[in-house]
């Protein structure tokens, strides 16, 4: 699946010290200079280690050359040597893997040493320790290992972001542990469910053990940060308001709303997935250095309390436990269901995902109107006088390859408006009908953002082929054994009287008023919303996480009312991470008119 990213205002402006500041290093070459003048200052041995995707070889290389351009000799050692064969990696990674033909099951407990050949890695560390009278240089994924620490002098960690490993796997570009050329016949659910935590905890670890952290999103750049300047730079993002890298994709429903929105985004041939807030989108931090850098958003996991809040902290350790997405709507043309409508899918809970995938959140989904235009519309729930077994019968017949002609008899249909609500609590039948822009807002139920929804049927249309930028490709697969374990069966007169929610006032000044939609009880969290014309207030309590979409008026700003200097602009259709410990602040409006701000927070904090 293509991923097209929008930078527009997604700098994460914020102030740290100058000595941190100025402590870091920009550029290629300089990076390069400020590594090799270790090894005058005496440091002998030096760890490139890293995530999934770096070209390790051309840093390692450049490195040993500039060392011996100084006079010294430097030896060269790959971390692509200490591991297992890529047969006897995928035997490990095989309970992981799992013959289920659509997800895996995470691996818990692996760390990156469990792939790596003890004989190997004795090797390596007696070449590390009898390294007399030249510096060496060891690079790769797994080069600074805890067996290592003692010998290694100058310890750093090479960051790489979701989206770019995600590309270089669909391209079949990525290699992967032990291998030096692209690997083969890697399958995804090898990254998402066991390589992911591998190097998860790899780089746990070297959150404490690292001298340096570089970033490597260009090519040809690289930016190096002191451990000192990188501990500052995370703790200090967290006490602002967080904007993420927008992420876009296209699809067999998707539209073209987007073109209207100046979003920058170049390729993007239809807009069906639009990610604005989630665990797995990259940050721009711009700390008054030559230029803003990149790393996931997950590295803020590092302060949970600070982000997320305790209670989430304590219950999910490491988890960003919420989602937003923009589901576009938006068609010049009249168009059928059948091209405008997502898959008829289910969304699991959290006691399936942890029986069959090891997740620990289950998918609590709602659907928020947040534009709608002619023929707006939602599918939810089954039609009262259904037959689900002739349905589940159609499905397993159709596997999305023969269409199913009477499938409307089957799912209820809902007419939209701006600011309705669907609450969609797992095992309800339901799909984006087209004609507006939604609004999606969920739980995450994975630690490095793997998706769960289950399709029951797509219509059996094309997919998207963004080569040919046409709806050529295969029809999407379908989930049926899963779906049919998490169907609930619930019938349209229960989603009326349930799921379809409207707000109620719970605070009102002649400023600014804020509303609550009713909610359903297994729901985690609730949906709020604030308006006002110039401004209004709202608070974190020291608890919750806000994840902030300004829906109606075109700018607003975030401001701490502890510390005014502690703020962030957010644009129509963009989401804003509001840190639990965040406190009290104003949304000021800064194009007048009205604005509107929809809140997703966790109910317990």
């Amino acid at each position: 699946m293509p991923v097209y990213e929008s930078i527009k205002n997604a700098d994460n402006k914020i102030v740290i010290s100058a000595a941190n500041r100025d402590s870091c290093v920009f550029g290629w070459d300089k990076v390069i200079s400020s590594l090799c003048a270790k090894v005058a200052g005496g440091k002998k041995t030096i760890a490139i280690d890293g995530w999934y995707g770096i070209n390790y070889d051309r840093i390692a290389e450049a490195l040993k050359a500039a060392v011996e351009a100084a006079g010294k000799k430097a030896r060269l050692i790959p971390a692509v040597g200490l591991y297992l064969s890529r047969e006897e990696i995928i035997k490990y990674n095989q309970p992981f893997v799992t013959d289920d033909p659509g997800f895996g099951k995470v691996n818990r407990f692996g760390v990156i040493e469990d792939i790596m050949d003890k004989a190997k890695v004795a090797d390596i560390k007696e070449k590390l320790a009898a390294s007399e009278g030249e510096v060496v240089i060891i690079y790769g994924m797994g080069a600074s290992i805890k067996e290592f620490e003692a010998l290694i002098d100058v310890k750093c960690y090479v960051d790489n972001t979701h989206q770019k490993v995600q590309w270089d796997m669909w391209t079949g570009k990525l290699p992967t542990f032990g291998c030096t050329e692209p690997t083969k016949e890697y399958s995804w659910k090898e990254y998402n469910y066991s390589d992911y935590y591998l190097l998860k905890r790899q780089k746990d670890y070297m959150y404490e053990a690292m001298d340096f952290y570089i970033e490597n999103y260009f090519e040809d750049d690289l930016v190096l940060v002191p451990r000192k300047a990188y501990d500052e730079i995370m703790s200090t993002l967290v006490k602002y308001p967080i904007h993420e890298v927008k992420i876009f994709s296209p699809g067999p429903w998707g539209a073209y709303r987007y073109l209207q929105m100046d979003y920058g985004v170049e390729g993007l041939a239809n807009n069906a997935w639009n990610k604005i807030g989630g665990p797995e989108l990259r940050i721009l931090i711009d700390f008054g250095g030559e230029r803003s850098i990149s790393m996931p958003m997950l590295n803020a996991m590092q302060y949970g309390k600070e982000l997320v809040g305790e209670l989430i902290d304590k219950q999910y350790p490491g988890l960003f436990p919420l989602d937003i997405w923009l589901d576009d709507g938006w068609h010049p043309t009249k168009q059928p269901a059948e091209r405008i409508s997502m898959p008829m899918h289910i969304h699991p809970s959290s006691k399936y995902v942890e029986d069959h995938f090891d997740e620990p959140l289950g998918r609590y989904e709602t659907y928020y109107i947040a534009e709608a235009y002619e023929g707006a519309n939602t599918w939810m729930g089954f039609k009262d006088d259904a037959d689900i077994e002739e349905w589940e019968r159609l499905c397993e017949w159709s596997q999305n390859i023969k269409p199913i002609e009477n499938w409307k008899d089957f799912i209820c249909n809902w007419t939209s408006k701006e600011g309705d609500l669907y609450l969609i609590p797992p095992g309800t039948m339901h799909g984006h009908g087209g004609n507006q822009m939604v609004l999606e807002m969920d739980t995450n139920p994975s630690i490095n953002g793997t998706e769960y929804s289950f399709f029951e049927y797509d219509f059996a249309r094309c997919s998207w082929d963004d080569d040919k930028k046409t709806m050529t490709a295969r029809p999407l697969k379908m989930h049926l054994e899963h779906a049919r374990n998490m169907e609930k069966t619930r019938r349209g007169s229960w989603v009326k009287d349930y799921l379809l929610s409207t707000p109620h006032v719970i605070k009102w000044t002649p400023e600014y008023y804020i509303d609550q939609y009713k909610s359903y009880s297994v729901m985690p969290y609730e949906i709020e919303r604030i308006h006002f014309e110039k401004k209004g207030e709202l608070s974190t309590e020291g608890k919750f996480m806000h994840m902030l979409t300004l829906t109606v008026g075109s700018r607003v700003t975030v401001v701490s009312k502890k510390d005014p200097a502690l703020r962030a602009e957010c644009d129509k259709f963009q989401c804003l991470v509001i840190p639990a410990n965040f406190g009290d602040y104003e949304i000021i409006n800064e194009a007048g008119g009205r604005a509107t701000c929809v809140i997703e927070r966790w109910k317990k904090g």
